[in-house]
């Protein structure tokens, strides 16, 4: 058997709240609404659901795990700050660069691109 990630599930407060920033970050409609749970649509180029659990309580300390987006990282990076997020870090190194950023919820995750040679 081999098994396949097909989904990411991200600890929210507020799942509804959280699905709609990252419907918008990538453009990905709502597909499910539990109430406890919501699942986004799967990428129309095959990659990964991510969806959304309530949980009672924050994350303790730093997130163990966190999504790694690609694409043009200075256009992308003020888009998804415009909707809510904010700048944690930057980084670069030879050929490859990311920002590390925080969702509405303070969970992080990445945007990055090979870096001009």
């Amino acid at each position: 058997m081999t098994l396949v990630a097909s989904m990411i599930t991200i600890d929210s407060a507020d799942p509804q709240r959280l699905a709609a920033f990252w419907s918008t970050v990538l453009d990905a409609p709502v597909e499910r609404d539990l109430g406890d749970y919501v699942y986004l649509a799967r990428p129309d180029n095959g990659g990964i659901v991510v969806s959304f659990q309530r949980v009672p309580e924050p994350t303790p300390g730093k997130a163990r795990i966190h999504l790694d987006l690609s694409g043009p990282r200075a256009t992308e990076v003020a888009r998804v700050v415009a909707l809510g997020a904010r700048v944690v870090d930057e980084h670069v190194l030879p050929h490859t660069a990311w920002t590390v950023l925080a969702d509405p919820d303070g969970n992080p995750f990445c945007i990055g691109e090979d870096a001009p040679t």
